[in-house]
């Protein structure tokens, strides 16, 4: 009988309730951490690093039998650094370095055959594991090289822009720091989400790069969203979802439905999300006089939202920087055309026979853009139709998490 791979996986970010949108900073990479070990341990003998923080509801789950054959190693940082916790990619990057020590030990016992780094993930901070462990490295998937454009930032609050250039700047210095740049020698394979990702490896390490999404579908995810009531009333329902923060774009849509819904009688538009940008787009709303046309709804459970995914007629997702975009791909899922950005996540996910994207070259243009695109689908129910057949198509064919765990499966095989 074939002895089963060891595995060593490192999972800071794991298992947080999907339906608890804003409880966490790391958001759908808990999810994705949870998948990603699912599905590795259908072939191989999975050791987990995980944060403490994460115990709780891990053992849940542990306990009602939905896992087994995994272990998990919790690991926490002393008290005194919890301050660290307001800039969560610093508490990873220290936690990372306290993970190593524990890996280093583990690895000494159990002798792993591959070390895997998934959470945190992103493109540009090292893995100290993976650059030290002495064993063969892969990473991934991650994103992270995307930017808002710049025409959009200057729109931008001087703090949000100075958070923005924050951003860059460390984005820079990180992917500097010599362990990332031992670690992304050393890997056998880096697993990117989207086109800017790859854009932003060096040639050497374009070489061993695969695409390979951060969001995923369980088939109870579509069995729910089957469940879900399509519109048979006369309105044409436009939906968006997310956190209501400056980059999601959401001004930039309600600007383009103002000026679609001037020639579509029947339209509304439905927003469901929290945030802090709520008080903004609540006064847009009423300064373009169409309050009685859109409606925010606050962030709801996911069968909640999956019911409000079936019964609308598009998706519009405005959000300008988006490394993965879950709610693209459950969207798409549900059989629904999608319009966005040609960038990032959700230019990764869409293509011509699922949806419509949107060039961002400024604000001006693409909320012209978004609201032509709104009212093409509008006009055009066959449209809308043959879009929505060719995003459940994509979303089933691609998104499904065991096909994207056999698909991991061969990934293993081919560079081990």
């Amino acid at each position: 009988m074939k002895t089963k791979l060891k595995v060593l996986i490192c999972v800071f970010a794991c298992i947080k309730d999907p339906d608890d949108e804003f409880s966490s900073s790391a958001g759908g990479e808990t999810v994705l951490g949870w998948n990603i070990i699912i599905q590795l341990s259908r072939f191989f003998e999975i050791s987990a690093l995980t944060d403490i923080g994460n115990k709780n509801l891990i053992e849940e789950k542990l306990a009602d039998g939905s896992l087994s054959g995994v272990d998990f190693y919790y690991i926490g940082l002393p008290k005194f650094l919890n301050f660290t916790k307001k800039w969560i990619q610093i508490y990873a990057y220290i936690w990372q370095i306290k993970a190593y020590f524990v890996a280093r030990k583990l690895n000494k016992e159990k002798k792993f055959d591959v070390f895997h780094h998934v959470t945190y993930a992103n493109d540009w901070m090292a893995s100290f594991m993976g650059a030290f462990l002495p064993i063969p490295y892969m990473r991934g998937p991650g994103g992270g090289a995307h930017r808002v454009p710049k025409k959009f930032v200057r729109e931008y609050s001087f703090k949000q822009r100075v958070t923005e250039n924050i951003r860059s700047i460390g984005q820079w210095i990180f992917r500097h720091d010599p362990i990332f740049i031992i670690g992304q020698n050393k890997a056998k394979a880096i697993l990117v989400c989207n086109k800017e990702s790859f854009d932003a490896l060096s040639e050497s390490w374009q070489k061993k790069a695969y695409f390979f999404p951060v969001n995923g579908l369980a088939p109870e995810d579509l069995l729910a969203l089957d469940k879900g009531l399509s519109n048979e009333n006369d309105a044409f329902s436009v939906l968006s979802a997310g956190k209501l923060i400056k980059i999601k774009g959401f001004d930039l849509a309600i600007r383009a439905f103002k000026i679609f819904s001037e020639k579509a009688y029947n339209a509304k538009f439905t927003i469901v999300g929290d945030g802090p940008e709520l008080k903004k787009i609540e006064n847009l709303i009423y300064d373009l006089n169409i309050k009685d046309r859109v409606v925010l709804e606050k962030w709801m459970p996911r069968e909640k939202l999956f019911e409000k995914m079936a019964g609308c007629d598009v998706f519009l997702f405005a959000s300008l920087r988006d490394g993965g975009g879950n709610v693209v791909v459950e969207a798409m899922a549900a059989g629904k055309p999608v319009i966005c950005f040609d960038i990032a996540g959700p230019g990764f996910h869409i293509d011509e026979k699922c949806g419509i994207k949107i060039r961002p070259d400024s604000p001006e243009q693409s909320i012209k853009d978004m609201a032509s695109a709104l009212a093409k689908l509008y006009s055009n129910k066959e449209l809308r139709v043959k879009l929505g057949a060719g995003a459940r198509k994509k979303a089933e064919k691609e998104y499904d998490w065991d096909k994207l765990g056999n698909r991991l499966n061969e990934i293993y095989k081919k560079v081990l």
